[in-house]
């Protein structure tokens, strides 16, 4: 909130005038000044110190001993006009199956109850958040509050899962999982700050608690700060998957989960197949692993709202190989046309290298990957398109080390190896870190057709396989989920991560899971399909 200050009504008395002598100004003639006096304000001693300190540094503020002042800065009573929001999320660590609780289940906990969720240890918070909610709550019951330093949270919640704390916004970090309460999560871009019930107003009281005092922040959450990012596994639009397009339109494979996909700020696609305008009709059966894409098709990507395009795939030069015919130029010049980024590959090896570079809300993201799998063929060359072939990875290192110096955030992505298992093996491990070292927040596996492990290094999120997005691989048996009593093919299962960055931070991951249909269509999980794959994941991660 921004403003003047308005101080409430005061009188100014003028004592009469002395008689003037000769050649004296009379009091009419003399120039009069009026000064507003300071506002009178005691803040109590649970507000954040954020709020604190805006307070303070307002040079037309005089602070009082809490319960003196002329008014009274707290939180707001209900009905009263709220100066600040602040809000707070519940959190657990990241590898949890727990979704969603109620308030009535946290407010259960805190006064001492044992079922529910929270039937498992305290409720970890920091000593100024408990003095927070101590305010708007009272007292918790003893035992169920564990207070610990702010920057301390997050190791001890991790060393005592299953635990839970209690975190303002601006202290996320993606190591923590942030749960939705009663169907809210203050990540979302439809998040009401005014129904959420770990919203906690201030305002002031007293003599006029209807004044606006410059400087205040209305909010801990900006929203005009975040940037939502949404990141997909393999799409080959191909094959069966292409044969389901022909049959009920370009825009089948989006229909249950394209809302993921539009709703966010920057949608990345790994498309591995380049478009060609005398690209056969499809054959839903599997055959040589040579693949076109019909332009047509490009209608899907449209649809779902692509942003950036990564080209580190294996099939993109495949229409050379078939038909003799370079489509490589034709399809970048598609994506640049409908205003999208590309990286990973492009028309030689130069604009292979380059990174991707966007800006969103004072977010500045740059995109940066290589293909270390081949074939040959697949890679560009100096004078020839194709994907950036990984090397020794140095330079892949030096660039995201330059990016972070010049205030990116760089996301490296790479079409490695397949395996077809949920695990990643040494010299994976080796490379996708030798990037998170380097600087990259995020670090993705674009190639696996099964989902894979994830991990936080070196402060940054590594997911070394999220699945198929939009590709045919309905019953490929080479590994299974056990889903109560049915056998999944693992290749129907998959993950679209969602991050958010805020103010030049990544500050979370959403893990949001799909399961293949039609040999097209995937669908969001549900929560019994959803609880077996991501416990699968996670005891493969060794969480």
């Amino acid at each position: 909130f921004t403003g003047a200050i308005s101080p409430a009504p005061y009188t100014t008395v003028t004592p009469a005038p002395p008689t003037p002598t000769v050649g004296e100004p009379t009091p009419s003639m003399m120039p009069t000044e009026t000064t507003a006096p300071p506002l009178t304000i005691s803040i109590a001693p649970y507000v954040p110190v954020t709020l604190k300190e805006a307070i303070s540094a307002n040079e037309q503020v005089l602070l009082a001993d809490f319960e003196e002042g002329a008014l009274q800065f707290g939180i707001a009573p209900a009905g009263d006009e709220a100066l600040s929001r602040w809000i707070y999320a519940l959190v657990t660590p990241f590898p949890s199956l727990t979704d969603e609780v109620t308030l009535d289940e946290i407010r259960l906990a805190w006064q001492g109850e044992q079922d529910g969720p929270f039937d498992v240890g305290p409720l970890l918070l920091s000593p100024e958040t408990l003095s927070v909610f101590q305010a708007a709550w009272g007292e918790p019951a003893g035992g169920r509050v564990e207070v610990a330093a702010e920057d301390e949270l997050v190791e001890i919640a991790w060393e005592e899962r299953p635990s839970w704390a209690i975190v303002p916004f601006e202290q996320l970090e993606p190591r923590w999982k942030v749960l939705a309460v009663d169907g809210q999560i203050p990540l979302h871009r439809t998040f009401d700050p005014d129904t959420y019930p770990l919203t906690v107003s201030f305002g002031l009281t007293g003599e006029d608690g209807s004044l606006v005092v410059d400087g205040i922040p209305a909010s801990n959450r900006d929203p005009e700060k975040m940037t939502v990012l949404v990141m997909t596994g393999v799409t080959a639009l191909v094959r069966a998957t292409a044969y389901a397009m022909e049959n009920h339109g370009m825009t089948f494979p989006a229909q249950d989960i394209g809302d993921w996909l539009r709703e966010a700020d920057i949608t990345h696609i790994s498309n591995e197949v380049s478009f060609y305008s005398e690209c056969p009709d499809p054959n839903p059966y599997p055959g040589p692993l040579l693949f076109c894409s019909k332009v047509e098709y490009f209608d899907l990507i449209k649809d779902v709202g692509a942003d950036v395009v990564e080209l580190t795939g294996n099939h993109n030069n495949d229409s050379k190989q078939i038909y003799g015919i370079d489509v490589v130029p034709s399809t970048l010049y598609l994506y640049r046309q409908n205003g999208m980024a590309y990286y990973g590959g492009g028309v030689d090896l130069a604009e292979a290298r380059r990174p991707a570079l966007l800006e969103h809300n004072g977010n500045r993201l740059a995109f940066i990957g290589c293909n270390p799998s081949g074939p040959d063929y697949a890679w560009a060359t100096e004078t020839s398109p194709g994907a950036a072939p990984c090397g020794d990875m140095q330079w892949m290192q030096e660039e995201i080390s330059r990016l972070q110096q010049e205030g990116y955030l760089p996301i490296a992505t790479f079409q490695w190896f397949e395996n077809y298992s949920n695990t990643a093996g040494p010299q994976m491990q080796r490379d996708f870190r030798s990037v998170a070292a380097a600087g990259a927040v995020i670090v993705n596996g674009s190639q696996a057709h099964t989902p894979k492990e994830m991990e936080f290094y070196n402060g940054s999120f590594i997911h070394y396989g999220l699945g198929n997005l939009f590709f045919d691989q309905m019953h490929v048996d080479l590994s299974f989920l056990q889903i109560g009593e049915q056998r999944v093919p693992a290749t129907r299962l998959e993950f679209i991560d969602r991050h958010v960055i805020y103010d030049g931070r990544h500050i979370s991951t959403e893990l949001l899971t799909a399961m293949l249909e039609d040999y097209a269509r995937p669908r969001p999980m549900t929560e019994l399909e959803r609880a077996a794959f991501l416990q699968d994941i996670f005891t493969a991660a060794g969480w």
